[in-house]
This record gives C-alpha cells, structure tokens and sequence, in this order.
C-alpha cells in the first residue's frame, strides 16, 4: 500500500488539568461534603435550629470537609501543571482555550457558572448561620459541655436566663465580636487539650465595661427611691427557728434630675468617679480608692494597714468602677448551702418540723465529694439514716431538693462552688461592700469612708418567724439572732462567721 494515502497524524488534545488523582479525589469530597451541607440545613431548619451538636456538624464540621475537598482540586491542578511545564514545549499547551463557538464548550461554562452561583448561596448561608450559631446561648453553654456546665447552668437558673451570652460578654458591634472570636480560639484549644483550669477562674479581665452591655437595659441615670427586701434565716438549731430581716434598700442614684442623689448607686458613674486598686486577683482586697466628683475634685482613700508604695499607684493598676465590681454573679450565681436550704426552708420544699434539718442538709450539702453521683448517693444515704423515724414522705422530698440544690450549685468535677466565687453583693459572706467601707479607708484631710448600716439599708422590721407586725418608719438598730453572742459580733464583718456552710 502507498504510505502517501495515509492520513497525517493528528496531534493528541492534552486532557484538562483537573484530571489527576488528588483533584479528582478533591472534586468527590467536595460533592459529598456539599450534599451533607445541603441536607443538614433542610433538616437543622426543619428542626428549628434547636440542636447544638447539629450546629456544630452542620456549620462547622461539614463546610470543613467541602473546604478540604475544594483545596485538594486547587492543589491538583497546580501540581499537574507544574508537571506538565516540565515536558518538551508544543506537547501541552500552558493554558486551556475555551471557545465559546462551540456548543460543548458553551454548556459547560453555563453549568459551571450555576453550579458556582448555587456554590456560593449556600456558602454565604451557611456563614451566616455558623455566625449565627456561634453567638448563641447553646453554642456557649452546651458545646463544651463539661468545661462550661457549672456557667450554664447557674446561667439557666438566674434572672438574666433570657438574656443570650453574647449580650453581656461580647456586645453589639464588630470591633468586640472579633476580640471574642481570638479570645474563642484558644478556648478552643484548651478544651479540646484539656489545658483548661479547674473551676473556671475569675474575675474575667477582658470583660467589656458595663456602660457598653448591662447598662443598655439597666439605666441608671433612671434609679432612685429604695426597694423592699424581705430575708428569712433559718436558726442552727433544732427547731430550725426562723428570723426574718425585713428592710429598705436604699438604691439611690446618681443623677439629681431624677431623685435625690445617694444611696448604693451615688456610686456609679452619673455623676462620680471611682477608681480603685486592688492587691489580688479575685479583687476582695481593695486598699486604695480615689473618688472624682463632677467638678473634678479628687480624693484619695487609703487602708490604714497594707498601704500601697507610691510606685504601686500607676494608671496601669487603676480600675474604674462600674456595675460588675458589686453586681459580680449578676448571673452566673452558686448558691451557699446556707443561703440555699433557707430558701427551701422558706418555700416549703424541706420539711422545717424535721429536727435539725437546717443544719444536717447544710453539712451533707457542703461535705466534699470527688463527682456528682457520688454526692447524691450519699446526701440521701445521710439523711436517710439521720431521720428513720420520721416522716417517709417528708424526708424523700426533702431529700430530693437537697439533691436539686446540689446539681444546680455544685459541680465537683469542674471544683465549682460557692467557696471560690466571691458575691459582692452586700457583705453577709463575703467583704463585699466591706472591701472598701469598713471605716478603716481615711483621707490625707481626715476623712472616712462610711461603715454606717444605714447608709444603704433601713431595717424596718426584724424577729422571729416570718409574720412581723413591729413595723418602725425611723428604722431599728440590728438584731443578731444569736442572743448567746450578746454584743460580741459587734465590730465584725458578717462574712468571718458566716461562711455559707454551718457555723
């Protein structure tokens, strides 16, 4: 045969660049990954977005793998071309040539340009949504649930439970959400290392200032006037004897077009300043203070024992009080046994004709225990054991709400408990408004801040049981309902007996 009939060869089209096995590979990730996306949404939104785990997997977890899949395509193709520049010129061409005049061509731009427009909807979805996840109550408290059970669930059983994480600890605005999300991401690392301390310590520094997240609910150019409260204590003793404290707080304010400028908070920031240094972390040891009133006086308070060195005084130590320096466990509050089997005590939910009981629960609600099912075993087997011949139906419901006032404030796996969260609200078990008024805080001039009961309380009422009829509109002096201690309680702070377990 005549080799000159033969048709000359055509030269061979190079196969696109994405055909390699780690783009191909990429491209069914990012399939898979993309369908999983699609029907976690349609199911997360058909639930309600109720589910934290199906947060986590839908918005954190899948779009990953997409991502991974995506990056492994892009990684292919530049390693193929990289392959491919290394071969003899004119054998592959460097760049791929679409040409729109034909058909096949034309349709496979059109379904890629789709299928990128569908890409990207879903992507800017599901940003929103993990933005969105992210900044709910759920993802804070839930997550992590080991790490942050004790927040939660003080959280859940406090007046702010309707209020989402992000209101207080991060705010409106982009500058403070970023700052969140840097400071996330080592918590992150902790919790997943387990490099995380044991309880969670406070207080915490890089908290936004209370002008910026409390007060824009809470106003206090608006507070004036007091506010009844009524407090029912429970006697150690056997008939667990009731005395009930009943009086006016003097909430006061700070700005004089609303009311008389006084009481607790003449403190904030309407119309003084008040900056203070303090000597520990936990800030319950508070030897200088400095008050600026509106005209710009200034005036320095030092503790007569442990004064500060002159170069201890710097801007860097200064704090400027506002809200969280009293209202410190506005939410996440771990109740005393005291304070708690009071309450129940009052409420009904223990048995007050059980001989004792005030004291037993409190000392079987204190004892120290390793997890929490070790604890609720033996709170029930003590006072099982200490009220045989008693009431059966009285003790188990007693028992009970001993076991509820532990799960809600106790947490030994985390070492959470009254014990290493100071409350500064009032001074019954800790300083609290003692760390700065005890009458020990002088000015060079002489002056003293107050330690007067009556600058921000009147009792109007005080005694046994809980159905006063003495009411006294000037206020009495108080009573200690101890008479055995006679006047030896007198020049002591409340919190060095009280302590929030049995005396």
């Amino acid at each position: 045969m005549d080799e000159s009939w033969q048709q000359p060869d055509v030269p061979q089209k190079a196969p696109p660049l994405i055909q390699n096995w780690i783009s191909l590979f990429g491209v069914i990730l990012a399939a898979c990954s993309f369908f999983a996306v699609t029907c976690l949404i349609a199911i997360d939104f058909y639930a309600g977005f109720s589910n934290p785990y199906m947060g986590i997997l839908t918005y954190l977890v899948a779009p990953s793998f997409l991502s991974a899949g995506l990056l492994l395509v892009l990684f292919g193709v530049l390693r193929e071309r990289r392959r491919r520049r290394m071969l003899a010129p004119g054998e592959v061409p460097r760049h791929p040539r679409i040409d729109f005049n034909v058909p096949r061509q034309r349709n496979a731009f059109v379904v890629v340009v789709a299928i990128t427009f569908v890409f990207l909807m879903f992507t800017a979805l599901g940003s929103y949504r993990t933005y969105e996840f992210t900044e709910s109550v759920p993802f804070c408290g839930q997550t992590c649930h080991a790490v942050m059970k004790p927040e939660y669930t003080a959280y859940q059983n406090s007046s702010h439970a309707r209020v989402a994480c992000v209101q207080c600890h991060i705010g409106p605005g982009a500058t403070w959400f970023v700052k969140s999300k840097l400071s996330g991401s080592y918590q992150v690392y902790a919790a997943m290392f387990d490099k995380y301390p044991r309880p969670i310590p406070t207080p915490v520094r890089n908290l936004r200032p209370a002008q910026e997240t409390c007060e824009q609910c809470h106003w206090p150019q608006k507070f004036y006037g007091a506010v009844e409260k009524i407090r029912t204590h429970f006697k150690y003793d056997e008939k667990n004897s009731p005395w009930t404290v009943e009086l006016l707080l003097k909430v006061g304010g700070g700005d004089p077009t609303h009311g008389p400028v006084g009481g607790i908070h003449w403190h904030m920031n309407v119309a003084n300043k008040v900056e203070y240094i303090a000597t520990d972390e936990a800030r319950q040891m508070i030897p200088w203070v400095r008050i600026t009133d509106h005209q710009g006086h200034a005036t320095v308070y030092e503790a007569k024992e442990g004064k500060l060195k002159p170069s201890q005084v710097t801007p860097e130590a200064m704090r400027r009080m506002d809200c969280v320096d009293c209202h410190n466990r506005p939410t996440h509050i771990f109740r005393s046994p005291d304070e708690s089997v009071d309450t129940s005590l009052a409420l009904g939910r223990i048995d007050p004709s059980l001989p004792s009981i005030k004291k037993n629960a409190v000392d079987a609600l204190a004892a120290d225990y390793q997890t929490t099912d070790e604890a609720l075993e033996k709170i029930a087997d003590t006072l099982s054991r200490k009220y045989t011949s008693s009431d059966h139906q009285a003790v188990q419901r007693t028992i009970a709400e001993a076991q509820r006032i532990y799960r809600e404030n106790f947490f030994p796996e985390m070492k959470s408990r009254w014990k290493v969260y100071p409350n500064n609200i009032g001074h019954f078990q800790w300083a609290g408004c003692f760390r700065c008024h005890d009458g020990e805080h002088t000015s060079a001039d002489g002056r003293t801040i107050s330690a007067d009961c009556t600058s921000c309380h009147t009792i109007i009422a005080q005694g046994p049981g809980t159905d006063m009829k003495t009411l006294s509109a000037q206020g009495f002096e108080f009573q200690h309902p101890s008479e055995d201690l006679g006047d030896a309680w007198k020049g002591q702070k409340c919190s060095e007996c009280h302590n929030g377990a049995s005396m």
